[in-house]
């Protein structure tokens, strides 16, 4: 049977004015309803190929088909399949969060009346219609970073681009935002992730593609990535002192509210999550102890 795409783009190229070769032949295919990570050090071209399958960059050559439309012969169509959540706010910091995603269905050439209905399913998802009134500079970071996500939702597009999407999001908030998430790609929406969280690729995604210098060095399985890569201690900090044995496969170190956990292939950090979860304590934090992406990219890249 012949896989349906979401994406499909072929040899793209693109050098800045300053002499910059952002991107160099990049080749990737995304499958219809996939989850898939675009993951790279800095300066590797991910939001410059962000950027070419939204229209708000010009590629020097290649082609860019999305949902059955290329970019080039059908730029409106295509785009109108597209929703984008940069890593930047972007939006009057005065204006209403409810007039926020409204005006940005307009865009894309939706009557009011017709938009309304999905502006009140978004916001109350994201659960921000309590805020609808509220100037968006009275939002909180995380709320912001949610706003961001319903403003690209309104027109429902086929295919989201989250670049960077939980930066500056507290670990709760984050949760909850991964469960949106999940939950958005099970309706069918095909999605893209960049992030500098391993552990949120390995929550999320099912496939993943490294780039590097403009090209893409690596395309497979979230899974095998994650097993050809060695284990990483990830310290969690939580809301009260840890007291269990609940989580002796992962090795812990115990710091009265802090741990340090052995994650691993076998033993992820999203099972961790649940397992703390259900055993009654609230993550205040985490952050990776060992570099374990920064360490695959150093392999992959061999810099």
């Amino acid at each position: 049977m012949k896989k349906q795409l979401a994406l499909q783009t072929t040899d793209l190229k693109k050098t800045y004015p300053n002499g910059i070769e952002a991107l160099r032949w990049v080749t990737f295919d995304i499958e219809k309803g996939d989850f898939f990570a675009l993951l790279g050090p800095n300066w590797a071209g991910k939001s410059t190929v962000i950027g070419i399958i939204s229209g708000l960059v010009n590629k020097i050559s290649g082609q860019v088909i999305v949902g059955g439309h290329d970019l080039d012969m059908a730029g409106a169509e295509a785009r109108l399949g597209v929703g984008v959540v940069p890593q930047e706010f972007n939006f009057g910091i005065f204006e209403k969060v409810y007039d926020i995603v409204l005006a940005q269905a307009g865009y894309y050439g939706i009557a009011p009346e017709v938009a309304k209905p999905n502006v009140e399913k978004y916001l109350r998802a994201l659960g921000l219609w309590e805020k609808r009134n509220a100037a968006s500079r009275t939002l909180s970071g995380g709320m912001k970073r949610r706003l961001m996500i319903a403003r690209a939702l309104v027109h429902d597009p086929q295919l989201l681009i989250l670049d960077e999407p939980t930066a500056g999001v507290d670990i709760e908030l984050r949760l909850g935002m991964y469960e949106f998430l999940r939950e958005l790609n099970k309706s069918g929406v095909t999605i893209i992730l960049t992030t500098h969280y391993l552990e949120e690729a390995e929550s999320l995604c099912r496939n993943v593609a490294i780039i590097d210098r403009g090209i893409i060095v690596r395309n497979w399985p979230i899974r095998e990535l994650l097993a050809s890569m060695e284990d990483e201690v990830v310290t969690v900090d939580l809301d009260k002192n840890y007291t269990d044995n609940m989580l002796d496969s992962y090795s812990p170190t115990v710091s009265d509210i802090s741990l340090d956990l052995t994650v691993s292939s076998k033993y992820t950090l999203d099972d961790a999550i649940k397992i703390l979860q259900t055993g009654g304590y609230k993550i205040r934090w985490i952050k990776p102890k060992s570099g374990r992406l920064e360490e695959f990219f150093l392999k992959s890249t061999g810099k």
